[in-house]
């Protein structure tokens, strides 16, 4: 059987791509860990509010120094050295953040120069919670077309540095954390990425944002002191708008595929709140038991939650080669995105 996959471009010519998959995945997270007792201490919250509301636990928070590029950068290593890769084979690379080190330059030139990746090209993406989504799918589609033959997607955030700690609706949400995964030409043309799908809704900016900082609202003295620099969210607007396009993207690239939930092996989506990902696995009428959750552990990681969760999946033996997994994702902008995958390994 072929290794190729064809799709229609928008001549109307159908272009040929080789199926890709992932090679290797691996994570970073800092050891120091904030546990909802921590928090008690800060604001004004508690351990089963917290729990009852979001479903975390704890989370993991950098160190001073620790920026988003030293986490990237660990998790890369350790995902091509499971690949049986240098450094050197990785052509391309792109960086899921919205806690970049710093403004320029990218938190992907940062971590091609910490790893030694002297032959890569590549950028930061910019889609918050579907940071790792959208990063993965334009790895695979660098691979895809034949431009390159190994790429790195990562998903990488320092969110403690962009929560406000006496915003005890934010605080209690957040985590750091990284995750890297190379993508190559598939081995087995039954296995690797299926398909992909992402949206945007730019009219829901302002339900999730951090005001100041850009062009808009440049640093001052007053973006400071009305603390605009902080993530600020309207809670039910983003909750509901998650569930509903959780399901519904999940559903389009299933029907695309020709496939139905029961097919589904492992559902992994953004860890952002338990109770958005049961409610969406009830809507598309997935088994508990083929959701991943560990967002207990983790909190919200922004671009690390869906690798973070399959480096979970894989370590307790439920994800396995061959298994068809549907990634989904949402996220501020509001961007939305879903991957279908079958496990290569």
């Amino acid at each position: 059987m072929s290794n190729a996959i064809t799709r229609a471009s928008g001549d109307g010519q159908a272009r040929v791509l080789r199926r890709v998959q992932i090679s290797s995945l691996a994570t970073a997270v800092p050891s120091r860990v904030l546990t909802n007792s921590d928090l008690e201490k800060m604001v004004d919250t508690s351990d089963e509010w917290i729990l009852k509301r979001t479903g975390i636990r704890e989370r993991h928070i950098a160190g001073a120094g620790v920026a988003t590029s030293d986490l990237a950068a660990e998790a890369a290593r350790s995902a091509i050295g499971q690949a049986r890769l240098t450094p050197s084979d990785i052509e391309f690379l792109v960086v899921g953040t919205i806690t970049p080190d710093m403004c320029f330059p990218s938190t992907a030139c940062l971590v091609q120069d910490k790893i030694g990746a002297g032959a890569a090209w590549g950028f930061d993406l910019g889609a918050a919670c579907c940071g790792f989504t959208y990063a993965l799918t334009t790895a695979v589609q660098m691979v895809a077309t034949g431009a390159h033959e190994h790429a790195l997607a990562i998903g990488a955030d320092v969110m403690s540095r962009i929560i406000d700690y006496e915003d005890r609706t934010t605080c209690v949400i957040f985590g750091d954390g990284a995750g890297a995964v190379v993508v190559s030409p598939a081995e087995d043309p039954e296995l690797g990425v299926i398909d992909f799908a992402h949206e945007v809704d730019g009219s829901g900016g302002q339900a999730l944002w951090m005001p100041a900082g850009g062009s808009r609202l440049p640093a001052s003295h007053e973006t400071v002191d009305q603390r605009l620099h902080y993530v600020h969210q309207e809670g039910a607007a983003v909750f509901k708008f998650a569930v509903r396009k959780t399901a519904e993207i999940s559903r389009r690239i299933l029907e695309r595929a020709g496939l139905r939930a029961d097919d589904v092996d492992l559902f992994v989506s953004h860890q952002a709140n338990r109770r958005i990902i049961t409610a969406a696995a009830d809507q598309l009428g997935l088994a508990e038991e083929k959701v991943v959750i560990n967002i207990d552990r983790y909190g919200n990681t922004t671009g690390a939650t869906i690798p973070l969760a399959l480096a979970d999946a894989l370590a307790d033996g439920r994800l396995k080669k061959g298994n068809l997994v549907l990634l989904a994702s949402v996220g501020a902008g509001f961007t939305v995105g879903a991957v279908l995958l079958r496990w290569a390994y």
